[in-house]
């Protein structure tokens, strides 16, 4: 578990991989929604699916065997009130844009509800924050029973097909296997991408092999008796990937082939962008949704251009760019940094922050 420089290159890599699939998936369908279509860029969303929030889980759950031992007090502190903070000042930042609508269209008294009611039902893009605080309390809680027993467990509530309609319930079966995975197997995961920086050619054909593999079966439609199997808590869509056992199989294959990846290209100069990308993800995830809205509206009315695959391409680089300028204005003026970093106000264990701990989702 020793963080080398390099080990900590490669999951930085990884987690810009993960950011940049997640705002693409966004930016695609809401552009295919608003276009009233589909382009290529449907295509890379849909290989992407079995894997994108496998791996973005996998990741966030890597180091917390280095820290999950802390006094409770710390431990809630940085794991609970750190994305509880998050939550609430972009939530309310999001209702700021959104509510002059559904005023509009409901009535002013359905914006108080609707923003009451996201402290219950995590609201848009922001669930993933929302979750990750139990999923981190809930590991620490169960740590101390085999390993087996809650990777096994965890892996039997992915495998079936859970879909209630309340968010954090659905998405805690499909996605704590993964989660708990990164915490357990740390040791296993970052042996992985010592192999993989070592035997580099191999590598690149086991990536290859599971790049026909993931793409068939996404592509593959499911025969008609197992439709009743598929839910919106597995990769989605009509294709074989979408199956019990076969969605959690391609998650979890789907993220060693990112972590192989990420190993791979890490300590390329060319990468130095994605691995900073990684090291400020939550950045990019909290206010991606702005830019990319923006950049949609704009595109479609003015019909610059006109092809749904490269407008949704203009949009994810608009929405991961927006952020990005938004955290160096942030920097540069010194003003707006509550926006990425939590103020010393908002601890409960009152030692301040390091950078690290202010800007990263997970250890």
């Amino acid at each position: 578990m020793a963080q080398t420089a390099e080990r900590v290159g490669w999951v930085d890599t990884a987690k810009g991989l993960c950011i940049i699939f997640v705002v693409m998936m966004h930016s695609t369908l809401g552009v295919g929604e608003a276009m009233g279509g589909e382009g290529f860029m449907h295509l890379v969303v849909a290989f992407a699916q079995p894997f994108r929030m496998p791996d973005f889980f996998l990741i966030s759950g890597l180091f917390l065997g280095v820290v999950i031992d802390r006094p409770w007090l710390r431990y809630v502190d940085r794991k609970v009130v750190h994305f509880l903070y998050f939550y609430v000042l972009w939530l309310t930042i999001q209702f700021a844009f959104k509510a002059p609508g559904m005023a509009m269209e409901d009535g002013a008294a359905s914006v108080v509800g609707n923003y009451l009611w996201a402290y219950v039902q995590p609201f848009g893009t922001l669930w993933f924050i929302y979750i990750l605080p139990l999923f981190f309390v809930f590991t620490r809680a169960v740590k101390g029973l085999p390993v087996w027993f809650v990777l096994g467990w965890a892996a039997v509530l992915e495998i079936l097909p859970v879909h209630t309609g309340f968010v954090i319930f659905d998405e805690f079966c499909s996605r704590y296997v993964y989660f708990f995975a990164g915490y357990a197997l740390a040791a296993r995961i970052f042996d992985l991408a010592e192999w993989a920086a070592a035997h580099r050619g191999r590598a690149t054909i086991a990536l290859a092999g599971w790049a026909l593999i993931n793409g068939w079966l996404v592509f593959t439609p499911a025969p008609p008796p197992a439709f009743f199997l598929q839910s919106e808590g597995h990769a989605g869509g009509a294709g074989m990937a979408s199956l019990p056992l076969i969605s959690l199989a391609l998650g979890a294959a789907g993220a060693m082939a990112i972590v192989t990846a990420s190993a791979l290209v890490a300590s390329a100069p060319w990468a130095r962008w994605l691995s900073w990308l990684g090291a400020h993800s939550i950045v990019v995830y909290l206010a991606f949704f702005l830019p990319m809205a923006i950049s949609r509206v704009v595109l479609i009315r003015t019909g610059i251009v006109t092809d749904i695959g490269i407008v949704s391409l203009l949009v994810t680089m608009a929405a991961v760019i927006g952020p990005v300028v938004l955290y160096g204005a942030i920097q540069w003026t010194g003003y707006g940094r509550f926006l990425f970093e939590r103020p010393e106000w908002a601890y409960v264990d009152r030692k301040p922050a390091t950078k690290r701990e202010a800007v990263l989702p997970a250890e």
